[in-house]
């Protein structure tokens, strides 16, 4: 293997965590949003990853797709509220800030493993070369 394919692998998993940092973001963004677009309450996104084959024995992560979640919000009671149904009950978005934070510290880890994957890979670059010298 090669400096390169090392760096590619380490980079595909940093745009990788890095597009799941963003649906997770927007997953705490629509936390509370009752209407959307598409009609009813926003649904929670999943990011699937896959693994692609890199040369014989290596392999990169890419991103396979972005999927919404089939869980089912909560209701809660609110009368008043425009999007609430003839009972006066509104359903909220299947969002739990909790899960949401905790998926978020997992995907800033694995980004920060890629990001000291890289620089140990550019250390030992810049060591082969010093010896040359």
């Amino acid at each position: 293997m090669d400096l390169f394919t090392a760096m590619d692998i380490s980079a595909s998993g940093m745009r990788a965590q890095r597009t799941r940092m963003n649906v997770i973001s927007s997953n705490i963004a629509n936390a509370h949003t009752t209407r959307t677009a598409e009609g009813g309450p926003y649904k929670r996104k999943d990011v699937v990853f896959r693994e692609n084959q890199f040369e014989n024995e290596l392999s990169s992560v890419v991103v396979q797709q972005i999927v919404n979640s089939d869980g089912e919000g909560t209701r809660i009671y609110e009368p008043d509220n425009p999007d609430a149904d003839e009972n006066g009950y509104v359903t909220m978005p299947n969002v739990n800030i909790m899960e949401e934070m905790v998926n978020m510290v997992g995907a800033t880890r694995a980004f920060e493993a890629n990001t000291t994957a890289v620089k140990a890979q550019k250390d030992m670059a810049l060591k082969a070369l010093s010896i040359g010298r």
